[in-house]
């Protein structure tokens, strides 16, 4: 019986070929899109999920209240955690985390380290990454102890064992040795790094190290609470935590910090802190939704094709009937003839999924899925969901045609009634909901990406080549004879770029009431020809200058955010007012136009900018465009002369700044390409039902045909009903769509405004498409001569 049923499924679909390739291709388009967005969202959901501790471990951060601002820090003091470990019974041990760079020296080998973390002793203990080498409670214990990732390993050493191997560290080469060797870590966590440093290596026995510096924020503070610990409970505690520790200090400063405890597991997709925002809680939402409603669609479509070929087999069903056939059998062989073809669809889907996963992770920039196939238990949820689907679909033909009464149907009389009517079109106006949802947001989220690129900056980005000079001493005459090489305009030197990070700095300002106002101002250290290069706009008095010597110690620049902090009107009259800054007093010389030294998605914030040859390790050279290489080389050149025991690293600072929008531009590019997908799999399934509607009136578009009617009348006669549907999804859909992209939207602090005309674009599209897709198999219907059509009457 079974072989009968699979034998008589396989000719029916073959002698069917066309819907049956239709819809195994709409359905293997929807699985693919589906299982993608699934792996996605289940890799962004699993952040942190490796640590055993996970669900127990807290990030300590601090809302820093000055007399002017709050300040959302992603760090507490630096004693913060060690002292909790102390005071409260409720942690059961605390870390700090410290993201790092260090110059790493190996004989010949000058390697700088990007990506390095400095970390307590009790590291391995919180985070409990796997030990190849090496014992987790004592690897980091002592000073100049480092634990490399397998890669680092060999990077380093090759295929030699690293234990107990010398590394030189720093511009200093201090000696360090290998104490340890761990996997390399996976993605899916914000603790990455290549090389792990002991703290002690820095922090120093003795009164007035960083371990009792409690106005010195540094490190990302980590502990982990023992089991059942009610975490409201404890961070009601912390106030009166710091008050005994350091309340007189904070009092005398004016600047009362207030600790929170984050759950290290949300801080990669829900944390609102500056230096958090990696991920995006509301991105994984849209993902989420879109991959359901793909899903929806493929399913949709399915149906649609199903039920428009099932009038074409209302006489083999009462041909069946009559030969002795039950309702039962005939209800599973088109339930089983439904669920093969998903079956087929689910085999496609699995291979193009693993042909896919490649390119895919290049778009998503990051590894999904580390291995050739996904996990065998998330190809069983596809597998579960194909079968579903086959069922589902298969259910209402099966239901209706096995119903059917043969004599009736062999006499022409047959009719599937209205209900069936209703539900394809039901059908349609639910994926065209989705789909003109999706132009919808797909114009938003271009435009509002065009306008992030499209905003002036502030500042001249373009030709920059910037070199990280590494503290080295010569850096000052790399500057000098990077200045004469043919090729470059200008150099200048900074401690920070736009987009790069920048240091706090405890700040006194004398405000418009004549007070001298405690703030906490990102800080940006130069020299006299970072403004000008930059080509930065001064507003108001002037920018540093060579004529004025005092300018490198006792001269101070704000921008107009910083103005209106402390209560000027207009950045004239913040010239010449008195400021203290890290042991600097002098006045203010000049105001810039706000620039955006971080992300189009933050409001730019007081900045101050100072003199500090220090503090500027950053050689900045503006280079003719026309000559890039022939001038990179020749500054390659100059700092193999001068500074021959470091490697030579650099970047361009367009592109630098253009990575601060990667993400959002992989989500707009994902985004287009999955909606692109929902609105073929919606035309396919508009076809399905356009064809349908063109079998049941075969007869009528003959007897028109007959008696006068044009081919274009008879489009527009098939056409108008599919446009009403259409026109009925776009009013569903927009308020809908209007509400979802208002919240998103709500996440860049600069901004579109929702138009009009993006409505009014997308209603069209959706009508276009819709024209498109009914007037090809209206075309066909009303071409065919209606003498076939009558024939059988």
């Amino acid at each position: 019986m079974l072989k009968n049923y699979l034998r008589t499924a396989f000719r029916n679909l073959w002698r069917h070929r066309g819907f049956s390739l239709l819809n195994i291709i709409g359905l293997t388009i929807g699985m693919v899109a589906f299982f993608l967005i699934f792996l996605y969202v289940r890799f962004e959901l699993s952040y942190e999920s490796m640590f055993s501790k996970a669900d127990r471990i807290y990030r300590v951060v601090a809302d820093i209240k000055t007399p002017t601002e709050t300040i959302n820090s992603n760090n507490p003091a630096w004693p913060v955690p060690m002292h909790m470990r102390t005071e409260f019974q409720e942690v059961e041990t605390a870390t700090r985390v410290l993201k790092d760079d260090w110059m790493v020296t190996k004989g010949d080998l000058h390697i700088h380290e990007t990506e390095a973390l400095d970390v307590d002793s009790t590291f391995f203990s919180v985070f409990d990454l796997p030990l190849l080498k090496g014992n987790p409670r004592t690897a980091l214990r002592d000073p100049n102890s480092i634990v490399l990732t397998e890669t680092a390993a060999k990077k380093y050493f090759g295929d030699a064992d690293p234990m107990g191997q010398p590394l030189l560290l720093g511009a200093d080469k201090r000696h360090a040795v290998v104490t340890g060797v761990i996997r390399d870590i996976p993605d899916n966590t914000m603790i990455k790094g290549n090389m792990i440093v002991s703290m002690t290596t820095f922090i120093q026995p003795g009164p007035n190290n960083l371990d009792n510096q409690w106005g010195n924020y540094g490190p990302y503070a980590f502990v982990v609470l023992k089991p059942g610990v009610n975490t409201k409970a404890l961070e009601a505690k912390l106030p009166g935590f710091l008050e005994k520790m350091n309340g007189t200090d904070m009092h005398q400063q004016k600047m009362i910090p207030t600790l929170y405890l984050e759950r290290f597991r949300d801080v990669y997709l829900r944390s609102t802190r500056d230096d958090s925002k990696t991920g995006n809680i509301t991105n994984v939402y849209i993902f989420s939704i879109i991959g359901v409603f793909i899903l929806l669609i493929a399913s949709i479509n399915f149906v649609n094709l199903t039920t428009a070929r099932s009038t074409e087999r209302a006489k083999e069903v009462g041909i069946r009937k009559v030969a002795g056939a039950a309702r039962g059998q005939l209800a599973r062989q088109f339930i089983g003839e439904s669920v093969i073809l998903c079956l087929i669809a689910y085999l496609l889907a699995v291979g193009c999924t693993v042909a896919l996963l490649p390119p895919f992770n290049n778009l998503a920039g990051k590894i999904i899925n580390p291995g050739v196939f996904p996990p065998t238990g998330y190809l069983l949820i596809l597998l579960g969901v194909a079968v579903f689907i086959g069922i589902a679909a298969g259910i209402y033909p099966a239901l209706v045609l096995s119903s059917f009464r043969p004599v009736a149907v062999l006499k022409g009389r047959f009719s599937t009634g209205g209900r069936g009517s209703f539900l394809r079109k039901a059908l349609v106006v639910i994926q065209f909901t989705i789909a003109t949802g999706l132009i919808i947001g797909t114009l938003v989220v271009y435009n509002q990406l065009r306008f992030m690129r499209s905003q002036d900056l502030g500042f001249d980005k373009n030709q920059k080549l910037i070199v990280d000079t590494q503290g080295d001493s010569t850096k000052l005459v790399l500057k000098e004879e990077v200045g004469r090489l043919p090729g470059v305009l200008s150099t200048s030197m900074a401690g920070s770029v736009p987009g790069g990070g920048n240091n706090g700095a405890y700040s006194e300002i004398e405000n418009a009431k004549g007070d001298m106002q405690i703030a906490n101002l990102d800080l940006y250290f130069v020299d006299f020809d970072y403004i000008p290069q930059l080509k930065i706009k001064v507003v108001a008095g002037r920018t540093f200058s060579r004529q004025f010597m005092t300018d490198t110690t006792h001269a101070m620049v704000l921008n107009e955010a910083a103005v209106k902090m402390f209560g000027y009107t207009s950045p004239e009259q913040a010239i010449g007012k008195k400021f203290s800054q890290w042991g600097r007093q002098g006045t203010i010389v000049g105001v810039v136009k706000d620039f955006h030294f971080r992300s189009l998605q933050e409001v730019i914030k007081p900045l101050s900018i100072r003199i500090e040859p220090r503090g500027c390790n950053l050689l900045s050279v503006n280079v003719d465009g026309r000559h890039i290489p022939a001038t990179v080389a020749a500054i390659e050149q100059k700092w193999k002369g001068l500074v021959p025991d470091k490697p030579f690293t650099y970047f361009f600072l367009d592109e630098f700044f253009d990575k601060l929008y990667r993400s959002e531009d992989r989500f707009g590019e994902l985004f287009l390409y999955f909606a692109a997908l929902a609105i073929f799999i919606s035309c396919l399934g508009l076809m399905g039902l356009a064809s349908y509607s063109t079998v049941q009136r075969t007869k009528e578009i003959g007897i028109r045909k007959v008696v006068g009617a044009s081919v274009g009348q008879i489009v527009y006669l098939l056409s108008r009903d599919f446009l009403q549907l259409v026109l009925i999804a776009f009013v569903v859909s927009a308020p809908i769509a209007w509400w979802l992209i208002e919240g998103w939207l709500k996440g860049f602090a600069y901004r579109i405004p929702i138009y009009w005309w993006i409505f009014a674009i997308a209603g069209l599209l959706a009508m276009l498409i819709a024209v498109l897709t009914v007037s090809f198999q209206a075309a066909k219907a009303a071409l065919v001569n209606p003498v076939n059509s009558l024939r059988s009457e």
